[in-house]
């Protein structure tokens, strides 16, 4: 079952809630901001401590939010969203990819590419009304799909390339974006 807006945001005001007596900052806004970055992973340890410490949770998330409202600053509107494979292949046909930020997936069934906007997006009333054509790249920038939504806030064509789905993606970084056409 695919994790809507709404119970992302529910769990961050859980985990923003919980208080711990003597809590601190375990972890420096630099070692935070790398990993927001992506350029630096957390550690195991480094995780442990995250998930351990709520004070910490909430810094994460005050960084992350400052940097979103940054980036919106620059560049105003949605500029795309990226999404990885979450798991290593069980050898299993692909069927869904989901967006990081949780309002794309990309359905894989029988040859066609489905590219599905979540109705509790807050970019669906945006982009539903807009019209604007849309494009999925794997991870080196190939196109997978490129399209307008209907209205029920799908775009459809064929699989583009003559290897499987799950095989495709694992060669080219494990990684799509949904963006603009035009981006």
């Amino acid at each position: 079952m695919a994790t809507t807006e709404l119970d992302r945001k529910l769990q961050a005001q859980l985990l923003g809630a919980r208080r711990l007596e003597g809590d601190r900052l375990m972890l420096a806004d630099a070692v935070l901001l790398a990993a927001l970055d992506g350029t630096r992973p957390l550690t195991g340890a480094e995780r442990a401590a995250l998930q351990a410490s709520p004070l910490t949770a909430r810094r994460l998330r005050v960084l992350a939010t400052e940097r979103r409202q940054a980036s919106r600053r620059e560049r105003p509107g949605w500029q795309g969203s990226a999404g990885m494979l979450r798991a290593a292949d069980g050898g299993a046909p692909l069927a869904v990819l989901v967006t990081d930020d949780g309002a794309w997936r990309l359905h894989i069934v029988e040859g066609q590419v489905i590219l599905q906007l979540d109705a509790q997006s807050a970019l669906a009333p945006q982009l539903l009304r807009s019209g604007q054509v849309l494009r999925v790249r794997d991870g080196a920038g190939a196109i997978v799909l490129e399209g307008q939504l209907d209205s029920d806030g799908e775009c459809e064509g064929r699989w583009p390339f003559a290897e499987a789905p799950s095989r495709h993606f694992q060669r080219h970084g494990g990684a799509f974006t949904v963006e603009p056409a035009g981006a």
